[in-house]
C-alpha cells in the first residue's frame, strides 16, 4: 500500500513541476474511439514552422496544386485570345491569298475566252458578209468557146490543156494585167529599184515566244549592211520591260533565235528607252532612257561611237504611239539610210520624219506630216515612205496612212494588217530580207511584203 501511495505522490509532484511544459488529454478520434494525447513543449523552439500535422500538410499540398492549376489557367486565358487572333489572321490571309490567286487565274481565263469569242465573232461576220456577197453576185453567163485566131496561136497564148476556165475575153486580160502590175520589178533594172508603194502584207510568221515577263515588249533586228565581226545572219534582240534595260542579245541566225541560244550578250553603257532601236552598218542606234539623246553604239568595239540630242524631240511619254510604252522616238533603216520618227511641241504632236547621218547622228532633212503620232499604233519606213498602222490590239486592222518624203505628200490607204497576238508594240522594215519585223505580245514575228512597181517621174 505504501509503495502505491508513494508512486501517486511522486506523480502529483512531477505533474506540478511540469505543469507548464507537458499536458495530457483524451478525446474521441474520427472513428469514435477514445484516444489519449500527451504533449511536451520544446525547450529550444518557440514555434514550429509547420503546424497542423499530416492533414494540414496534405491540405497545403492540395492548395499548392490548385494554385498551380489556377495560374496555368490564368496564363492560358491571358495569352489565348492573342494566340487565337494571330492564328485566325494567318488563316484569313492564307484564304485571301488563295482567293486572289484564283481570281487572277479566272480573270486571265476570262480575257482569253473573250479574245477567242471576239475572234470567232469576227470570223462569223466575215463569213456572213462573204455569204451575202456570193448570194447577191449574179451567175456568170455561159460563153461559148471561141476557137483561137491564127494571130493568137502565133502569140503563144493557147488554152492550156484541161483548163476549161480559160477565157480570152476582157475580164481575164484585166486580171492578168493587174497581177503583172503588182509584181515588183527586178532590182537589177537600170530604171527601177523595186521601191514602189506597199501593196500588201502577208500573214504573220512566229519565230519565238519570250520565256518570261521581261519579254512582253521588245525589239529585234538584223543589220542590212553587216560588218565584221558579225555576219548578215546575226539577229539582235532587246527585252524592254523594266527600268534597267541595257542587255543586247545576239544570235548567230534565225534558227538559234528560235531555239533561244544567244551567242553574244552585250551590256550597254546607257539605258535603253522603249522599242525604237535599230542596227545599221555594224552599230546599234537607240534612244537613251528619259532623254532625247540618240546613241550610236559600235558593236565591234563595244563602245559608244557617237551621241547627239534630237532637236526639240519629245521623250518619255510626251508624244508616244497610241499603245504608249515611251515610244516617243522610233529609229528605222531602209534603202535610203537611217530615219527617226518622232514629234515636237512645234508640230503639236504630229509625226515628224528626219533623215539622220548614220555616223554623226546629225539631222540631214526633216518632214512634218499632218497625222498625229498618238492616233496610230506604230509606223515603219520603206523606200523613203512612212506607213502607219491603225491599231495595236485589233486582230484585223489596216495600214491606214502613207507619207512619201520624195513628194512631201501624204494620203490615206487601207492595207490589211493582222495582229496575231493582240498587242503589237514594235514594227520595223528589214531591208535585207524585205520583211516586216514585229514584237507582238511576247512573240517575235515577221511579215512578207509585196511592193508595186516604182512610179515613173
Amino acid at each position: 500500500m505504501f509503495p502505491l501511495l508513494l508512486l501517486c505522490m511522486c506523480g502529483l509532484l512531477l505533474r506540478g513541476d511540469a505543469q507548464d511544459r507537458a499536458s495530457l488529454w483524451k478525446g474521441n478520434d474520427r472513428s469514435g474511439r477514445c484516444q489519449y494525447t500527451f504533449t511536451v513543449p520544446s525547450p529550444a523552439e518557440s514555434s514550429c514552422p509547420q503546424t497542423g500535422g499530416p492533414e494540414m500538410e496534405g491540405l497545403k499540398a492540395r492548395l499548392g496544386l490548385l494554385e498551380v492549376l489556377v495560374s496555368q489557367l490564368t496564363a492560358g486565358d491571358a495569352g489565348g485570345p492573342q494566340a487565337a487572333g494571330a492564328r485566325a489572321q494567318s488563316e484569313l490571309q492564307e484564304a485571301l491569298n488563295r482567293a486572289v490567286g484564283e481570281r487572277n487565274l479566272l480573270q486571265g481565263e476570262k480575257e482569253r475566252l473573250e479574245r477567242e469569242l471576239g475572234g470567232l465573232q469576227r470570223r462569223v461576220e466575215e463569213m456572213r458578209r462573204e455569204t451575202e456577197k456570193l448570194r447577191n453576185r449574179p451567175c456568170p453567163p455561159q460563153t461559148p468557146m471561141v476557137p483561137p485566131s491564127p494571130s493568137l496561136q502565133n502569140s503563144g497564148l493557147m488554152r492550156p490543156a484541161g483548163d476549161s476556165a480559160w477565157q480570152y475575153g476582157p475580164p481575164g486580160f484585166q486580171e492578168l494585167k493587174a497581177e503583172v502590175t503588182e509584181v515588183p520589178a527586178p532590182d537589177g533594172s537600170d530604171d527601177n529599184t523595186g521601191c514602189g508603194e506597199l501593196v500588201s502584207v502577208g500573214e504573220p510568221v512566229t519565230h519565238r515566244r519570250a520565256d518570261n515577263i521581261a519579254g512582253k515588249y521588245g525589239v529585234w533586228m538584223q543589220d542590212p549592211e553587216a560588218v565584221s565581226p558579225y555576219g548578215p545572219n546575226m539577229v539582235w534582240r532587246i527585252d524592254t520591260i523594266g527600268t534597267e534595260v541595257r542587255q543586247l542579245f545576239g544570235y548567230e541566225d534565225m534558227e538559234q533565235l528560235s531555239k533561244g541560244f544567244p551567242s553574244k550578250v552585250l551590256l550597254l553603257p546607257e539605258l535603253v528607252e522603249s522599242t525604237g532601236a535599230t542596227v545599221y552598218r555594224g552599230s546599234l542606234y537607240y534612244q537613251r532612257r528619259r532623254s532625247r539623246t540618240l546613241i550610236r553604239y559600235d558593236l565591234a568595239s563595244e563602245s559608244i561611237a557617237a551621241r547627239r540630242d534630237l532637236p526639240h524631240a519629245g521623250f518619255h511619254g510626251q508624244y508616244p504611239y497610241s499603245w504608249g510604252g515611251y515610244t516617243d522616238i522610233d529609229l528605222s533603216v531602209d534603202e535610203q539610210g537611217l530615219w527617226a520618227v518622232y514629234s515636237t511641241s512645234k508640230a503639236k504632236g504630229a509625226i515628224v520624219i528626219s533623215q539622220l547621218d548614220p555616223n554623226t547622228l546629225e539631222v540631214k532633212r526633216s518632214w512634218e506630216t499632218n497625222i498625229r503620232k498618238s492616233s496610230v499604233a506604230n509606223s515603219f519606213i520603206i523606200c523613203g515612205k512612212l506607213y502607219t498602222v491603225a491599231s495595236y490590239t485589233a486582230h484585223d486592222t489596216i495600214i491606214n496612212y502613207m507619207y512619201d518624203t520624195a513628194t512631201s505628200q501624204g494620203k490615206s490607204i487601207a492595207i490589211p494588217f493582222r495582229n496575231k497576238y493582240f498587242y503589237n508594240c514594235m514594227i520595223d522594215y528589214n531591208l535585207a530580207q524585205r520583211k516586216l519585223f514585229a514584237w507582238d505580245n511576247f512573240h517575235i514575228v515577221s511579215y512578207d511584203l509585196r511592193l508595186g512597181r516604182k512610179q515613173a517621174n
